[in-house]
């Protein structure tokens, strides 16, 4: 097992063969409206495939977190209120994917959001004779996701997300991984989320049709249980 980055933001994997049969490496790119699911099937996609899940959120708080100059750089603008601009995000992104655990692969979640930054990673990953091996879209209507991010509470320490019906926490209202209180984001409020929703289908969506194009993209209907969703996830990932 090689040395962890971070015991808890950023654990480092050791890939089991048993599990993966034929697969060698992944580099996958988690699509889908916020609330949709993504960032839970992108944790069960890492633990059975023994590859790295990353979310931009992660990446941040290691960095803020353990002072670092990127960190440093993108706590100024966390600060004032201000999103962190694209350029500074790609930063952040490939000194993550460049660390020893990603050799075998990883899923990215929350990264790419804009067309700008998914041209990046193609131009970055090129660079070293590889790809995207797949963008998997989370498709979930707006209104199941105004009603399922209603019922959303996230940790206030850690940053770790439950459900109050479909992943609630081992004690109400207390964060599993490390104790903490759980709350009701002001990001996850209905009036917020009808907002949200826009800029996704604005900014975002359009990686659909990116990744289309590439000939990577794959749709799995996610309203359904997060198991069933999952099953449709690892046939996919699984089809030779």
């Amino acid at each position: 097992m090689q040395e962890r980055l971070d015991k808890y933001v950023f654990p480092v994997f050791q890939r089991q063969p048993e599990q993966t049969g034929e697969i060698e490496t992944m580099k996958i790119v988690m699509l889908g409206a916020p609330g949709a699911g993504k960032g839970t099937q992108a944790e069960m996609i890492a633990v059975k495939y023994g590859i790295p899940h990353i979310s931009t959120g992660d990446i941040f708080r290691y960095n803020i977190k353990n002072g670092t100059d990127l960190g440093k750089e993108a706590k100024k603008y966390m600060d004032e209120g201000k999103l962190v601009p694209d350029e500074l995000t790609v930063r952040l992104l490939l000194d993550r994917v460049a660390k020893d655990d990603c050799g075998n692969g990883y899923v990215l979640d929350g990264f790419p959001r804009t067309i700008p930054q998914a041209e990046v990673l193609t131009k970055e990953l090129e660079k070293q004779g590889a790809k995207v091996d797949f963008a998997i879209n989370v498709d979930v209507p707006d209104e199941d996701i105004v009603r399922r991010m209603g019922g959303r509470r996230a940790c206030v320490n850690c940053g770790a997300t439950y459900h109050v019906v479909y992943a609630a926490p081992k004690v109400e209202g207390i964060c599993d991984k490390c104790g903490s209180k759980l709350v009701l984001r002001d990001d996850d409020k209905p009036e917020t989320v009808q907002k949200r929703l826009k800029v996704y289908h604005e900014q975002t969506q359009p990686l659909i049709e990116y990744y289309e194009k590439q000939g990577v993209l794959r749709t799995v209907d996610g309203t359904r249980d997060l198991h069933e969703v999952f099953a449709d996830i690892t046939a996919i990932l699984e089809k030779n």
